[in-house]
């Protein structure tokens, strides 16, 4: 399933047709920030399994 540069332009215009062109930086802008605050959960979970990780090599030390 490749999605070249036609198929790409398509799903463009079609959300320029629905949205209008001045509400896409406002659709831009929240879907940037839901990727941010999904890496923020991701990152946190992470530090979470690291210190539990760290934690249990403590104990057994």
């Amino acid at each position: 399933m490749n999605i070249g540069l036609p198929e790409i332009l398509l799903v463009a215009f079609v959300v320029l047709l629905f949205f209008g062109a001045k509400r896409i930086p406002e659709l831009m802008k929240g879907l940037g920030k839901g990727v941010k605050s999904f890496k923020d959960g991701m990152n946190s979970v992470e530090e979470e399994l690291k210190d539990r990780k760290d934690d249990k090599h403590d104990e057994q030390a």
